[in-house]
């Protein structure tokens, strides 16, 4: 949380100054749940040093914070980074329509990232566990009446994905919080244009008028060159059906060069170098100058 709020200040901080003191009141809150995907990860072996972790994130956000001009963080500085490779999202670019035609895609998954595979194959209370920690704080700050920018890395667009999909159309949610809205979503390295995990998605069964969730009013998506997990980097053409049904106002995709180094490795899919980019510092920027912070309802990240 403190990595991750540092970074995104130090964006606002060098490209929108003034918009500081609005970042600095805004209430953050996360959603935890990486001990659940803890508990997956060390059933298959994995081992986790944090001291070590967390300190290489330290480092990484670091050498960020010091790239000052934002025209930088272009194709020129990435090119320059240690150990780049295209070669993981050419993979994820070739095997995902082909696997998930032999219905490979899932078992393969699960190899390579146990915890989202798991997600969404179903086998598990594993979702609904992860699914109510993401609804338990999101409801929380809907109780309250906030206005309400959700921000989500990764795999914890998906999970976002289903939770906003159930505050839409479960009849367990619907309706308390059905008419509840997201004032801007912003997805970063999202696997939701994915058309394996499309299948998987909480409504993808459902008629036109329950397919999609209705409760988001802006959806930003920013996806990194070579991040393989959005190796399908724009969402706008995949739901562009929630423009004609009227459920979102806006879907707009952004491409980046993700900077970060993790381990003396390029790593454009760090949490780190997204939420320092200048184009996540622009979307934060924009939604905060929009807002008068001192007023209620409260303003929540």
């Amino acid at each position: 949380m403190d990595l991750s709020m540092a970074a995104l200040r130090a964006g606002i901080e060098r490209d929108y100054p003034a918009c500081v003191d609005g970042f600095d009141v805004l209430q953050k809150h996360v959603a935890w749940y990486g001990d659940l995907s803890a508990e997956i990860l060390r059933d298959r072996g994995k081992t986790y040093d944090a001291d070590l972790d967390i300190g290489d994130r330290r480092n990484a956000l670091q050498a960020l914070r010091e790239i000052a001009p934002r025209k930088r963080f272009g194709i020129r500085q990435y090119d320059r980074l240690p150990g780049k490779s295209a070669l993981q999202e050419f993979i994820a670019d070739v095997s995902s329509p082909v696997f998930g035609f032999v219905g490979l895609a899932l078992p393969l998954l699960g190899k390579v990232a146990p915890d989202f595979g798991s997600y969404l194959d179903g086998k598990s209370d594993f979702a609904e566990k992860v699914r109510a920690r993401v609804r338990t704080r999101l409801c929380e700050l809907m109780d309250r009446g906030d206005r309400i920018m959700l921000i989500t890395h990764g795999t914890g667009s998906v999970v976002a994905y289903d939770v906003l999909w159930q505050l839409s159309h479960d009849p367990g949610f619907n309706e308390k919080y059905g008419d509840s809205k997201v004032e801007s979503w912003l997805t970063l390295g999202s696997p939701l244009g994915d058309r394996n995990v499309q299948k998987r998605l909480l409504g993808a069964k459902e008629q036109s008028g329950s397919k999609f969730p209705a409760n988001v009013i802006s959806w930003h998506n920013v996806s990194a060159e070579d991040d393989y997990t959005c190796h399908d980097n724009t969402l706008a053409d995949d739901y562009r059906n929630m423009l004609k049904q009227r459920v979102v106002s806006a879907v707009h995709d952004y491409q980046v060069f993700n900077l970060a180094v993790r381990y003396g490795k390029s790593n454009p899919h760090s949490s780190i170098g997204y939420y320092i980019h200048p184009r996540t510092s622009k979307i934060l920027a924009d939604w905060v100058q929009s807002k008068d912070m001192r007023v209620t309802p409260k303003y929540t990240l």
